[in-house]
């Protein structure tokens, strides 16, 4: 325990996590502020991340300081697009998760950083559902009458869902109470929970995460709600949000708002695995 603490909270990496916690601040404020990240803002935490790396090399004879930031930067921008290309991160997650990789290799040892790795990957996701379920849940709370409503009109198209779900949970329960495996109960009660999840989370993301926009108000990346026709032009609603060249042909032609979908700002899920992360490396030694 004190040979990885003394390696992860030398005065090298203290500046590291200095810099990291005042980056994630910062997105988190433009998050909520704006509800996108700056590229310049992430891409200068790699730069800031590896140049410092890099003078620390040269002057304590140190190169694989300095290269390891490089490899944790590529393995981090491998898993960024990763999780990017399969729509867990939007584009800003992504790449501030990327940036992070230049930070958090913290030892010398590759399978503590490795650990490392992980360990902030699973904290940040576990800490990040719960995140957005208490926002979920205050954004129900201010749109309560128009979620009560929606809910129950996506209960309608989905509900059905639910009663193919009892009868396998009846199906499972008795075939785990034969067979004696009662440690599989759970996942009888995962495949019950699922249709109320769906519905609960469609009905959400309906009445609270679309919102009218004026076409100035619009940025690059935001999402769509549907396909729209600008000037015998169709705009697709896509991952990829709104391109440069399809916001400028908004921003001349439209003259109606335009329906956005926002999502959770999950920015915080990055402070909060970091904090915990730190927080474990810290008090228990645990990476």
């Amino acid at each position: 325990m004190l040979f990885i603490l003394k390696m992860i909270l030398t005065n090298e990496n203290i500046f590291l996590i200095g810099i990291a916690l005042v980056w994630i601040i910062g997105a988190i404020l433009q998050d909520f502020k704006r509800r996108e990240v700056d590229n310049l803002w992430n891409f200068s935490l790699i730069a800031i991340a590896l140049s410092y790396r890099g003078f620390v090399a040269v002057f304590n004879y140190e190169t694989w300081f300095f290269f390891n930031g490089v490899f944790g930067f590529l393995i981090f921008l491998a898993l960024g697009n990763l999780f990017y290309y399969s729509r867990l991160f939007a584009g800003g997650d992504a790449k501030l998760f990327i940036a992070l990789g230049a930070v958090m290799p913290f030892s010398y040892d590759w399978i503590i950083n490795l650990k490392i790795f992980a360990g902030f990957i699973l904290l940040f996701l576990l800490a990040g559902s719960v995140y957005v379920l208490i926002y979920s849940l205050f954004m129900i709370a201010v749109n309560f009458k128009r979620f009560g409503h929606e809910f129950a009109r996506q209960w309608k198209i989905y509900g059905k869902l639910f009663f193919i779900a009892c009868a396998f949970f009846i199906f499972w329960i008795v075939s785990v109470f034969v067979l004696s495996e009662i440690k599989f109960v759970l996942i009888g009660l995962i495949v019950l929970l699922f249709p109320i999840l769906f519905v609960f989370a469609k009905a959400v993301e309906e009445a609270c995460m679309i919102k009218p926009v004026e076409p100035d108000k619009i940025t690059e990346g935001d999402w769509l709600y549907e396909d729209i026709y600008i000037g015998g032009r169709k705009i697709e609603s896509k991952w990829e949000g709104v391109s440069k060249r399809e916001l400028k042909l908004i921003k001349e032609k439209c003259k109606r708002k335009i329906l956005i979908k926002y999502g959770v700002p999950f920015t915080p899920s990055f402070l909060l695995g970091f904090l915990i992360l730190l927080y474990l490396s810290y008090g228990w030694g645990m990476f």
